[in-house]
């Protein structure tokens, strides 16, 4: 399904930008909460219009990973505000 590759960029874009994963071709991490969070939300739509179509343990999975990236997003975003 195409949407569902979409949904894996955008998450792979997300752990990147949230610091998570080495940004490919340059073995260095940089976080960019803006970015990430982008991101995010567009995995939250891509999801929020696939749910009608596709079984309940692909909504289960697809809303785990939404979860993940929001609580990391979160943690991490947080944790950056508290060391300013």
């Amino acid at each position: 399904m195409l949407l569902g590759l979409f949904i894996d960029i955008l998450s792979s874009q997300a752990w990147q930008h949230l610091g998570l994963r080495v940004k490919p071709g340059s073995d260095k991490v940089e976080k960019d909460f803006k970015r990430a969070s982008v991101a995010i939300d567009c995995i939250a739509f891509l999801i929020d219009k696939l749910e009608p179509v596709v079984s309940d343990s692909e909504k289960r999975k697809l809303r785990n990973l939404l979860t993940d990236l929001q609580i990391n997003f979160v943690q991490l975003k947080s944790s950056k505000q508290a060391s300013a």
